[in-house]
């Protein structure tokens, strides 16, 4: 397992407007704290729906790999998965392009940095 990679999880059970299911999310923890078998593991979950009143939150990820069909990050939904949540994986692997786009609009509902777009 490693940052920016996408992997199978369980996200059930969920409460209220959680994501929920078993659906891909993006590894988002640093490498060194995955090498220590640390857990729970900061994870992004995607979704397959886009939202237009939310797409200014969304970072389209393309089919690759066993990704089979193009999914969207949900960053202010990101969580703590205990591994044991973790399936099937990697999927595919993010680039450093998405991997940026991704952190930006993180930090962004983290209030550690500015929306480049406005939320409608």
């Amino acid at each position: 397992m490693r940052r920016g990679e996408v992997w199978l999880a369980r996200l059930n059970p969920n409460t209220g407007a959680e994501a929920g299911k078993v659906r891909p999310v993006l590894i988002l923890l640093d490498d060194a704290l995955l090498s220590t078998g640390m857990s729970p593991v900061l994870c992004i979950p995607l979704t397959s729906k886009l939202f237009k009143n939310l797409d200014s939150l969304r970072i389209e990820i393309t089919p690759r790999g066993r990704l089979l069909k193009p999914c969207y990050a949900m960053p202010e939904q990101a969580r703590a998965l205990d591994r044991n949540r973790l399936g099937e994986g990697p999927l595919a692997t993010l680039t450093l392009k998405e991997m940026a786009q991704i952190e930006r609009v993180f930090l962004a509902c983290c209030g550690m940095a500015d929306f480049l777009k406005p939320i409608h």
